[in-house]
C-alpha cells in the first residue's frame, strides 16, 4: 500500500483529503506545519508522495520543499499565479494544483506521480491510430515519416495522445503540461499548438489536432 503524507494546517482540507485518500486505498500520514513534517519524515518509512500546502506555520511550504528530495511533491495552494507555479516546479515540485481543486483530477495526478520511474520520467512510447510519439527522443511518427518536436510540442502531443478525442481548454492544457514545460505561457501556447499541427500535417497530409471553437483542442488520430 502506498503512503501519502498530507502537510496542511487547514483541518477541513486535511480531513477531506485523508478521507478521500483512504477510500482510494492509500495509507495516510498527517502534519500540520513544516516543522512537524520534517519530524514525521524522520520517523519511520518515508512516504511515497507528499501533498504540500504553502502557507504553513513555522517552516513554510517553500522552505520545506527543498528538504523533500527523492519524494514526489504535489503542491496544493490557493496561489494561482503562473509565476508561482513555475518557480515551485523549477524548485523541485512534481506538480502544482490550485485550490479549490477537483478531487477526481487530484487522484489522477497522484496516480501519475506514483507510477513514474525513479527519475520522474514517463518515457514509454504512445500511439493512437497511425500517430506515434516517443517522449524520450521528442520524435513523433506518422506512418514511415518521423517528425522532430520541441519539448513543448512533445508535451502537448503526449497529453492529447493520452486522452484521444478529449477536448482541452487552453487553461487546462497549459496546466496539465506545466510539469514538462514550466516555461510555456498562455500567450505562447497557441503558437506551439499551431507549430505542432503544421508539422503533423506536413508529415501525414491531414489535421490531427482539431480546434473546437470556443472550447479548446482535441486529437483526431489518423487511421493506421
Amino acid at each position: 500500500m502506498k503512503t501519502i503524507a498530507i502537510v496542511d494546517d487547514d483541518p477541513y482540507i486535511g480531513d477531506m483529503l485523508e478521507e478521500l485518500l483512504k477510500k482510494s486505498g492509500y495509507a495516510v500520514r498527517r502534519a500540520w506545519s513544516g516543522t512537524e513534517a520534517l519530524y514525521l519524515l524522520s520517523q519511520g518509512p518515508r512516504p511515497d508522495l507528499v501533498l504540500l500546502d504553502l502557507m504553513l506555520p513555522g517552516l513554510s511550504g517553500e522552505e520545506l520543499l527543498p528538504r523533500l528530495k527523492g519524494i514526489p511533491v504535489i503542491v496544493l495552494s490557493a496561489k494561482g499565479d503562473s509565476r508561482d507555479k513555475v518557480s515551485l516546479l523549477l524548485a523541485g515540485a512534481a506538480d502544482y494544483v490550485t485550490k479549490p481543486f477537483d478531487t477526481a483530477e487530484l487522484l489522477a495526478r497522484i496516480a501519475v506521480q506514483l507510477r513514474r520511474g525513479p527519475d520522474g520520467a514517463e518515457d514509454a512510447p504512445l500511439s493512437a491510430g497511425a500517430l506515434r510519439l516517443d517522449p524520450g527522443t521528442l520524435e513523433a511518427a506518422l506512418g514511415e515519416k518521423t517528425v522532430k518536436l520541441t519539448r513543448t510540442e512533445a508535451a502537448i502531443l503526449k497529453l492529447l495522445l493520452q486522452n484521444p478525442g478529449q477536448v482541452f481548454s487552453k487553461g487546462r492544457l497549459l496546466d496539465r503540461i506545466s510539469l514538462d514545460t514550466p516555461d510555456c505561457t498562455e500567450r505562447s501556447l497557441k503558437q506551439h499548438v499551431s507549430n505542432l499541427r503544421q508539422k503533423l500535417r506536413e508529415a501525414g497530409g491531414q489535421d490531427c489536432i482539431e480546434t473546437v471553437w470556443g472550447i479548446g483542442f482535441k486529437l483526431n488520430p489518423p487511421e493506421a
